[in-house]
């Protein structure tokens, strides 16, 4: 059975059981930005998934977004809401530089944890959240929503069918202008863990390592701003008989699509790829194209994914592992060294 498919089966299965049993996985959000707004907004079209708690070190923040997002407790700290027995996993949506903390906090209250990407600033905070989450015998995954979007997995099992013959090109980028930002904004601080390669410089990054694996090599240059942070950032990775070239940045408006050239096709992933709704298979000239309307903005087959790993009791998922989190994390540490001149 294909790989795709079989993975859809299981989804419909676990749905399945959870309504007909009537279980939902209990949820609970700590750290209330934009992104936890995107991610709440898409927890409620879940059915088999519930909204039990938010924290905020802000707890007016955090009654107003228990309200509008239908949650049943507030928490003005993290930590009570880590240790609230009714929920089950936790999604961590802090800044870059509170992941590792938070993340193996609220493992040593034995929640399972959906963390936000990049899951570390480097491969030592992954392996020690990692090592906490093994220990501790908690779910923990890292967040990194693209894998599980449906475009991308139509264009990876078209790789595996030899649709395109061998892979030797792929082209990703993700970038918008916004070198207007503050200086204090977490882009543009470092002590936020700013810069565009750990905020958008994941996604193309794993796109090549989800379609092409780990590079021989990496070559990459970067433009800084006044921070100190990196705001372009141009990689090329280096395969034994492939190349990607990747590129993140907040200095110019882009389309973003992305593309994988093959010995006999190409893939064309429509921009903003990382979140793609169709997906392009050219053949000699003869085009065949797939559209995936999603529920939501996107987040929602992440979330059924750890839905359906904390039901089964998974410690982590077959489809973006803890060894897959820390490949990644160890590419971008590659590329930091660098763009850093390491």
């Amino acid at each position: 059975m294909d790989y795709f498919v079989g993975y859809k089966i299981l989804n419909w299965i676990l749905k399945f059981i959870q309504l007909t049993m009537g279980k939902k996985i209990k949820w609970g959000i700590a750290g209330l930005g934009n992104i936890a707004r995107k991610f709440a907004g898409d927890l409620k079209l879940v059915p088999q998934a519930e909204l039990v708690g938010v924290a905020s070190v802000d707890g007016d923040r955090a009654i107003a977004f228990q309200e509008e997002f239908d949650g049943k407790k507030a928490y003005d700290n993290y930590d009570d809401l880590y240790r609230d027995p009714e929920i089950e996993v936790v999604y961590i949506a802090s800044l870059n530089q509170n992941h590792k903390a938070m993340t193996i906090a609220a493992l040593q209250a034995g929640k399972g944890v959906l963390c936000e990407k990049p899951l570390g600033l480097n491969k030592g905070e992954i392996q020690a959240m990692i090592a906490m989450a093994q220990k501790q015998n908690c779910f923990l995954m890292e967040a990194l929503w693209s894998r599980f979007n449906p475009a991308i997995q139509k264009a990876k099992q078209w790789i595996k069918e030899g649709q395109i013959g061998d892979p030797k090109f792929l082209y990703a980028e993700f970038s918008f202008y916004r070198l207007d930002l503050d200086p204090f904004h977490r882009l543009m601080d470092p002590k936020k863990g700013g810069g565009v390669l750990l905020d958008l410089g994941v996604y193309p990054l794993f796109l090549a390592y989800f379609i092409l694996g780990r590079p021989k090599n990496i070559v990459a240059q970067c433009i800084s701003a006044k921070t100190g942070v990196d705001v372009q950032t141009s990689m090329i990775l280096q395969y034994e008989n492939a190349q990607a070239l990747l590129y993140c940045g907040v200095a110019n408006d882009s389309d973003n699509h992305a593309k994988i050239g093959g010995t006999k096709g190409e893939i064309l992933l429509h921009g903003f790829w990382h979140n793609a709704q169709k997906v392009q298979l050219t053949q000699s000239g003869a085009i065949t194209q797939e559209d995936f309307s999603s529920l939501g903005i996107g987040y929602v087959p992440e979330i059924e994914e750890v839905n359906r790993c904390i039901a089964y009791g998974k410690k982590e998922s077959e489809l973006w592992s803890h060894k897959d989190a820390l490949e990644l994390g160890r590419m971008v540490e590659q590329v930091f060294e660098k763009i850093k001149g390491k």
